[in-house]
């Protein structure tokens, strides 16, 4: 499947983020499994460590949605 990214590119920002979410939501959806590539599990296991050896490096929701909004 080939799909001409240069027509997506000219989207206004709103019109890309409703695709986006349209996409997400239809892999959500799906019962295929993802599978990742291996440096994108390599990383998440990376964070995970990270967070498991110091638990104050983590962030709560409130703080998370502070700098979500500015």
């Amino acid at each position: 499947m080939s799909i001409d990214i240069s027509e997506l590119r000219g989207l206004p920002v709103a019109d890309k983020l409703r695709i986006v979410t349209q996409l997400w939501d239809d892999i959500a959806a799906s019962t295929v499994p993802v599978v990742l590539p291996p440096e994108v599990v390599e990383e998440a296991s990376r964070r995970s460590a990270e967070l498991t050896a110091d638990p104050s490096f983590a962030i709560d929701d409130d703080e998370l949605w502070r700098r979500v909004n500015g």
